[in-house]
């Protein structure tokens, strides 16, 4: 097969390190394409031949047609109390955007407050982060634009809908905090250089306060470290306004210090105290209780705990702050916890999956609170002293449902549920645990059709990983998904090595020069599968995205025989360069320093854009990204995608798709999600032989 890619210049470009000598073709292509008219017209040559070759799919339209329908439910997001009013997101269906709604009491009559499909002609501007003032009375909200990490803020009064003067610019990675009605804490950067938003690294965020009514210019430094300018920073506020904690990270590694500030009744703060000091251990904020503050930590607990400080006085004792357990590390990993009422709602996950169970404040179990099936459970919000909070449960075959659970009775009642077009009952949900390379059990989530399932034949398989950051992959519904299932595919989930499914253990162990572990837990993720007879020698196609998109790229250059097709997604691609963009440098602590030299050989064993070998048929490859991604630029597709095309230009297709006024993934349109996941799914349904369409 003969594809006519557009042609990608090769440049003379070699860097030396370490005594080796590693060329860089296309560098070019990291160029902004706004700014830069050679890579705009590479942009605007590959998005026309991949067009034209989606277009043409026999499963495409079909794909768009059910995505669409599967997706057009109402869903609701978490409500949130504050005074007397609910606030919650709401979609109709079909909507771009979802809006925000107020409601005043729970059975109060629905009022939209905000509504951000009227932001924009593409619809590419979306609500993102929002929060009421501690009365409810003011609404603070941030705006993301094309996808962009960036973020700008606004105020609303809640009431009348009048949308205050008050603009924030250049927040990012950040909280919005409010301190009593009179202003929130913020976390921003310094503004970027001109053309330079979407590529500089970012560097010396600080904490600053907003006060109603007056400009950004005179907003008030709060906390910052210019002697450490790679180290970030968010500020949290306990619902009595008695304590404004400090939390400072330096990289992805959930290692904190911790510094408390008392606040006095006219919302004013003092001098910074050390409760945690040096970037060790996990310590998230759970909330306070006047001088009592509760925290997670992983402190000599891999699993995590919850442990509480007292700050009697409202200091910082001499000697350091003392903290106590509360509740002891468990088997399963402990993922949130939050006082509501006289309760601590706390999640763990048991191999993936979500339960919740509630305690005293002492740390004595109560109850456990029931789940309906296997799935994930979300939210759990609220405060001490409130009867009540909301949360939400999906899974694969299930969208997301909104509870309200009784902090008292520990009863929990429906609040929204999606109406459906399809029987949940159709689909078998399984989790199977095979063999990694090196003897490691890895669990897998498995969905088919029951019929499939009980029929005993093998079907087309969507394979899923991450394997990173100590981030775990747990059930949820997505209708793209749906539809791959609806069509007669298996779709299969793995939880890697490198995420944080079994704790610190299972994180470290995929990452740094562990790295590679998290390869072969999905080749063998996949090699399962075909010995198993799910899925047909020919028939495995894989997706993962940003981590995700690096371990697809990796695993196809390791093993091209395995796969019918690929789909890394807004990929990290070139391992050698990724610490010299935007949030790139935050990443060393899961990846290592490409400027140390035991990192960088690690690093080069397997950078996606480093290791395609000429000659090698690799499989069809569909790589997608989008022009505004700042967090993983797409200059890491673009030169992997070239890199690709040259080494095998008779081969499979190796396309890219690069959609524009998109970032990495959040805030994106109903209309976009529906025409990428369309051309995504029927390409990979199309070279895995997936046709019950």
């Amino acid at each position: 097969m003969n594809f006519a890619y557009p042609a990608s210049r090769k440049a003379d470009v070699v860097d030396e390190q370490f005594g080796e000598k590693v060329a860089d073709p296309y560098r070019w292509l990291e160029n902004d394409v706004r700014s830069d008219a050679e890579v705009a017209a590479w942009v605007a040559g590959q998005n026309g031949i991949t067009q034209g070759y989606l277009a043409g799919l026999p499963g495409r339209s079909w794909f768009a047609t059910r995505i669409r329908a599967l997706m057009d439910y109402e869903r609701f997001g978490l409500p949130q109390k504050a005074g007397k009013a609910y606030f919650y997101t709401r979609n109709s269906g079909l909507q771009n955007q979802s809006q925000l709604f107020v409601r005043q009491g729970l059975t109060g009559t629905p009022r939209l407050l905000i509504d951000p499909n009227t932001w924009a002609k593409d619809a590419a501007t979306a609500l993102d982060g929002w929060e009421p003032s501690k009365s409810g009375k003011l609404l603070a909200y941030a705006i993301q634009d094309g996808g962009s990490d960036w973020r700008s803020i606004r105020v609303i009064d809640s009431k009348t809908g009048t949308i205050l003067a008050d603009e924030i610019k250049w927040a990012k990675f950040t909280g919005i905090n409010w301190i009593g009605d009179t202003g929130f804490l913020y976390s921003r950067f310094p503004a970027p250089q001109e053309g330079q938003a979407f590529q500089q690294l970012n560097k010396n965020q600080e904490v600053r306060f907003h006060r109603i009514g007056t400009p950004q210019t005179d907003d008030q430094l709060v906390y910052a470290t210019p002697d450490h300018p790679d180290y970030g920073h968010g500020a949290q506020v306990t619902h009595d306004g008695r304590w404004m904690v400090i939390t400072t990270s330096k990289g992805t590694d959930n290692k904190y210090e911790v510094h408390a500030m008392r606040l006095d009744k006219k919302g004013r703060w003092g001098t910074p105290q050390a409760l945690v000091a040096g970037l060790e251990n996990d310590w998230t904020l759970i909330e306070g209780i006047g001088n009592t503050l509760y925290f997670i930590t992983n402190k000599d607990a891999p699993k995590l705990k919850v442990v509480k400080v007292d700050l009697a006085g409202g200091k910082v004792p001499q000697g350091g702050a003392a903290f106590t357990t509360v509740i002891p590390e468990r088997e399963e990993v402990l993922e949130r916890a939050q006082i509501v009422g006289d309760r601590l709602l706390v999640t763990y996950l048991k191999d993936a999956a979500s339960i919740a169970v509630a305690y005293s404040l002492d740390g004595t179990p109560r109850r456990e609170i029931a789940l309906s099936a296997i799935g994930t459970a979300s939210g759990f919000s609220g405060r001490p002293g409130d009867p009540e909070t909301f949360y939400a449960f999906s899974s694969f075959n299930q969208p997301s449902a909104i509870y309200r659970y009784d902090s008292a009775s520990g009863e929990s009642t429906p609040f929204a549920t999606p109406k459906l077009t399809f029987d949940p009952a159709d689909y078998a949900i399984e989790q199977r645990f095979f063999t990694s390379k090196d003897g490691t059990k890895v669990p897998m989530f498995l969905v088919r059709k029951k019929s499939i399932a009980a029929s005993g034949k093998a079907a087309p398989t969507l394979l899923y990983g991450y394997g990173g950051f100590d981030i775990s992959l747990t059930p949820s519904f997505s209708a793209t998904r749906m539809a791959w299932l609806e069509a007669g595919g298996a779709y299969a989930m793995v939880n890697l090595r490198g995420g944080g499914e079994y704790g610190k253990a299972w994180h470290d162990a995929g990452r740094l020069h562990n790295k590679q572990n998290v390869f072969d837990d999905f080749i063998a993720a996949g090699e399962y599968l075909i010995s198993a007879g799910i899925t047909p020698r020919d028939g495995l196609a894989i997706q993962g995205g940003s981590n995700g998109g690096l371990l697809v790229g990796a695993v196809t250059n390791q093993r091209p025989d395995l796969f019918a097709a690929a789909n890394p997604a807004v990929g990290v691609m070139d391992m050698l360069r990724f610490d010299k963009f935007t949030a790139g440098r935050y990443w060393v602590d899961d990846y290592g320093y490409p400027s140390k030299e035991a990192d960088w050989r690690v690093l080069r064993s397997y950078s996606p854009y480093h290791n395609i070998r000429s000659g090698v048929a690799y499989p069809a490859v569909l790589v997608t990204t989008a022009d505004t991604d700042d967090r993983v630029v797409p200059g890491h597709s673009f030169k992997y995608a070239a890199a690709l095309q040259a080494a095998d230009p008779g081969g499979k297709p190796h396309l890219i798709r690069i959609e524009t006024r998109a970032g990495h993934g959040a805030g994106k349109p109903t209309d976009k999600v529906v025409a990428e996941g369309a051309d995504v799914l029927a390409f990979l349904a199309y070279w895995s032989g997936l046709k019950g369409f």
